[in-house]
């Protein structure tokens, strides 16, 4: 077990503050506290930030943090704030560290003994599996998937077993060929394309991967998307890893194997059983109530 971080209480506090993702109405009244108190804002976009700042009158010493500085940068912020000063981490949308620079800095300040505080709002993922009608009970959250082809298709490969929803983000300039070989790889899933999340366009496209393929074929979609791809319909796997000889021993039979052969505790080894036979947690856990009643 790893040691927990002893914090300098003389030091001063890196706070790390979710911004809206389009509507300005959802940031929180905790982060514009935040902002306003803090002695220094570390912005991914300084232009970008002074908008939103502007818009809430909030006048502050801003320094640029981004993936190109943040080797040079993060340091000099250990520095102010190893001195006691309040800092405020933000990118241009969302949650930093979501697929944004941040966590090197949240890294050194964790080795230097200084507090690290999240101040919570939008992440465009979560409002998206929110709002697609994709069960949200467990999910797998990946990212960007590689630009290069061979790459991108390599990684959707290693997820063509996966029963839970997949959510991606996506360059509008490459969500044809991505949905094309998440077909190819994955099948005809159920799939979202959720575009321009709390903003003026927001839109939401529902379907299968086949339908969303001639869509975006048809009509390119434009600003930031957030790509959902659900479970085989049936939430069974695909036909490869569909019959083996485990799923034919009752439920609860195969959470006790799981739990002599790897030591895991009850929990642990019905998710794992769960994701073994395409099913939910909470469908697994059903099918052990009904098991037990009878």
């Amino acid at each position: 077990m790893t040691k927990a971080t002893k914090v300098d209480s003389a030091s001063g506090c890196l706070y790390v503050v979710a911004t809206p993702i389009g509507n300005l109405e959802d940031i929180t009244l905790r982060a514009l506290r935040t902002l306003r108190e803090a002695d220094l804002i570390a912005c991914e976009d300084t232009r970008q930030s002074s908008k939103l700042l502007s818009h809430f009158d909030i006048q502050k010493r801003l320094v640029s943090y981004h993936e190109h500085n943040e080797i040079t940068r993060a340091p000099e912020i250990v520095i102010e704030l190893e001195q006691g000063a309040k800092v405020a981490l933000v990118s241009d949308a969302g949650t930093p560290t979501i697929s944004d620079p941040g966590s090197r800095l949240i890294s050194l300040c964790l080795r230097h003994g200084i507090r690290v505080e999240p101040i919570p709002g939008a992440s465009a993922f979560v409002a998206a599996l929110a709002a697609s009608g994709m069960p949200a009970d467990e999910f797998v959250f990946l990212g960007f998937l590689p630009s290069r082809q061979s790459a991108r298709r390599k990684a959707l490969r290693a997820l063509a077993a996966e029963s839970r929803p997949l959510i991606f983000y996506e360059a509008p300039h490459r969500i044809t060929d991505t949905i094309e070989d998440a077909l190819e790889i994955l099948g005809n899933r159920p799939a979202v394309i959720a575009r321009e999340v709390t903003k003026l366009h927001e839109e939401f496209l529902r379907g299968h991967l086949k339908e969303l393929a001639g869509a975006v074929r048809k009509t390119a979609p434009r600003g930031e998307i957030t790509l959902l791809i659900g479970p085989p319909d049936g939430h069974t796997q695909p036909a490869a890893h569909s019959e083996t000889a485990r799923d034919a021993i009752p439920l609860s039979r195969r959470v006790e194997e799981i739990m002599k052969e790897k030591g895991n505790d009850r929990k642990a080894a019905l998710k794992q059983a769960a994701r073994e036979r395409g099913l939910t947690r909470r469908e697994a856990y059903k099918q052990l109530l009904i098991t037990r009643e009878e």
